[in-house]
């Protein structure tokens, strides 16, 4: 009996509909035939308004979400408007149009003086707009938006985010017109990460004496940066340093005069005037920089310093007529991948007596790196693949180069910490699901040296 009930509603809902005769009620207020009329064609005209939307919503459902974001966003504003006139309310200590005492005339009484509208963007809701109301003396400042912001804190946040992992502003600045109503121009998405500076340079300047590193892995890498009203190539020296128990972090980030001795060495002393324990270091890794590795050891006395095989590899390479390359290429990755330093100065002879009268030159290279480039045997054999090059700083210089691709130049020192910590970070959090000097003996790579070997 109710369903049957229901439905005959629904059908004379739908002949009233047809009709437009919805019966009018009598109010108090309707008390002649011109308002009763005036009631009857604002229902008419709003009953015609929803047929044709609904007859929208058939053919073009999108339009909705389109009607629905509006609401919302009207709905929000109204909502804040709302907020901010009580405040106002609270603040003056009385409702709007209540008249106050005028027994103390010390002080001068204040009124509210209007408003003035303001868009504001708020994030998963869109661009808003609200009319912040004033007090005549300008004594009155909300406290639910703050002063002079456009954009909601956790929004700039997620706009710093976008930036640091490589959208340029300019794009971001077309993007945001799509999601949030309203275009954010680039001197906006600017002032938004200006805001990490600091967070920045306390990490970039952290203290160190709190973890005992024993390796440190040096390189330097440019960048086209802008210096006051020039633009040049700027080196930013990088050191990653890993701990006792294999974890790996970025510890120096450092804008340079050049990649030289010298200015390695001021960013030595500068780490160890941040806490690092400079006896406690006992390898390090770098590329072969003339003077760099004697500043090292003269930095960090009970410190060794392994050579990168793949620079001592291509130093030795370029010496090699082309047909001789993939000969010696194998030969020398015998020697770099031998078991032992033993066997590895077995296949140092071997090379010799094979090539010494062929290519001079490329055996006195291999001979004169022969000892720096093989220090990592007096380590720990786990840790050997990851000791042998410097591919680990290598591949977080290329992680650097591939954020600053996109951009023309990066606009100056602070805003190149900014890209280089983002990025450290990251690759501080992958490196903590892969351990330190892991050797696969699975690969292929591994089983066909054993064979060699054998």
């Amino acid at each position: 009996m109710n369903m049957k009930r229901n439905v005959n509603d629904v059908k004379s809902m739908n002949e009233k509909l047809e009709k437009n005769t919805f019966p009018l009620y009598t109010c108090s207020h309707i008390n002649n035939t011109t308002q009763e009329e005036k009631c009857m064609n604002h229902c008419t005209k709003m009953i015609q308004e929803t047929k044709q939307f609904i007859q929208v919503l058939q053919t073009h459902p999108e339009q909705l979400f389109t009607v629905l974001r509006s609401h919302i966003t009207l709905t929000v504003g109204a909502f804040l408007t709302y907020l901010m006139n009580q405040e106002l309310t609270d603040f003056l200590g009385r409702e709007k149009y209540e008249h106050t005492s005028t027994s103390s005339t010390s002080t001068p009484t204040n009124y509210r003086n209007g408003s003035y509208q303001r868009n504001y963007a708020i994030k998963q809701v869109g661009s808003v707009s609200v009319s912040v109301p004033r007090d005549r003396l300008g004594l009155y400042q909300t406290k639910v938006i703050t002063r002079y912001q456009r954009l909601e804190n956790e929004l700039r946040q997620d706009i710093c985010l976008l930036y640091l992992s490589g959208i340029s502003t300019r794009i971001l600045s077309l993007l945001s017109k799509r999601l949030l109503g309203r275009s954010i121009s680039p001197t906006e998405v600017s002032r938004c990460h200006k805001e990490l500076t600091k967070a920045v340079e306390q990490w970039r300047t952290r203290e160190l004496s709190n973890e005992i590193y024993q390796y440190l892995f040096l390189d330097g890498v440019t960048f086209l940066m802008r210096t006051k009203h020039s633009i040049e190539r700027i080196p930013v020296l990088v050191v990653i340093g890993v701990t006792e128990e294999g974890e790996r972090k970025v510890l120096l980030l450092q804008a340079g005069d050049k990649e030289s001795a010298s200015t390695w060495r001021q960013c030595i002393k500068d780490l160890k005037q941040r806490g690092l324990q400079g006896d406690k270091i006992t390898l390090g890794i770098m590329d072969g920089l003339p003077g760099l590795e004697k500043v090292f050891c003269e930095e960090f006395h009970n410190a060794k310093v392994q050579r990168c095989q793949v620079h001592v590899t291509r130093n030795i390479l370029a010496k090699v007529p082309k047909k001789h390359k993939p000969a010696v290429v194998d030969a020398l990755r015998s020697i770099f991948y031998a078991s032992s330093k033993e066997k590895a100065k077995e296949f140092l002879q071997a090379f010799q007596s094979q090539w010494k009268g062929t290519l001079p030159s490329a055996t006195k290279c291999l001979e004169n790196n022969f000892t720096a480039c093989t220090t990592y045997y007096h380590f720990p054999e786990e840790e050997w693949i990851s000791l042998r090059t410097t591919n680990m700083i290598e591949r977080l210089n290329k992680e650097f180069k591939r954020r600053t691709k996109p951009m023309e130049m990066v606009a100056g020192e602070t805003a190149c910490y900014q890209l280089l910590a983002f990025i450290s970070l990251k690759m501080e959090l992958h490196w903590k699901s892969n351990r330190f000097g892991t050797i696969k003996k699975h690969l292929p790579f591994f089983q066909n040296l054993d064979r060699e070997e054998k």
